[in-house]
């Protein structure tokens, strides 16, 4: 039995050696790669430009990797960390912010395109103490459990109520003469972009349908 146990012990060792052997002949490959030109290859540094913008009323210029995103530059630059990166690939809307009054998916904006425009966050909407009606309507119906999916579906509330306003049909409005678009199938076409992973969805229609003046 003992010697079984060294005879394994041996081949892990002999593994293990290898593999450290084998990982020490591929770093120094690796660092010598040459440029076609010759001489060692180096890392292009980043491109990067200026964007000036307001957020939440305020004035900020950046200079910027002009690769960074909308999302990025309010979280990893202004610190503005309400809104959420999800998946980073605009299909669950916790990045939702509203830009010079639409809404849009922040991970999916370079910063730069936005020079001169104007950006809301979830910040910028309410603070605890002066709440934005819909913020307090998410608190009063519980249109949230884990709270990550929020601040962009506030966002998302409030842009579509504006657009209700302003008239802007959805794919599923049948008479664009009926005020307000208030139904539950308006409201769940307009917030489809917005993903609730706790499954808060009729909460979230209620808190909505109150603060547009419609019955829940």
């Amino acid at each position: 039995m003992d010697h079984s146990k060294n005879i394994n012990r041996g081949r892990r060792d002999v593994l293990v050696a290898g593999a450290a052997t084998a990982t020490a002949a591929a770093l120094p490959a690796v660092a010598q790669v040459e440029s076609p030109q010759g001489g060692a290859a180096t890392t292009p540094a980043p491109v990067t430009g200026k964007v000036a913008l307001r957020v939440n009323g305020q004035r900020y210029e950046q200079q910027v990797d002009t690769r960074t995103t909308l999302l990025d530059l309010l979280r990893e630059h202004l610190h503005l960390t309400g809104t959420k990166k999800g998946c980073d690939q605009g299909q669950c809307g916790a990045c939702t912010v509203i830009v010079n009054g639409r809404r849009i998916n922040s991970c999916l904006s370079l910063a730069v395109m936005h020079e001169g425009d104007e950006v809301t966050t979830i910040e910028g909407l309410g603070q605890p103490g002066k709440l934005h009606p819909m913020q307090a309507a998410f608190v009063k119906h519980d249109g949230y459990q884990c709270g990550y999916c929020t601040p962009g579906q506030i966002c998302s509330a409030v842009a579509t109520l504006d657009e209700i306003k302003r008239g802007v049909p959805s794919h599923v409005t049948a008479d664009l003469n009926a005020k307000p678009l208030l139904s539950v199938d308006e409201l769940r076409e307009r917030m489809s972009g917005n993903i609730c992973r706790c499954g808060a969805y009729s909460n979230i229609m209620e808190a909505i349908t109150e603060v547009g003046g419609g019955k829940a």
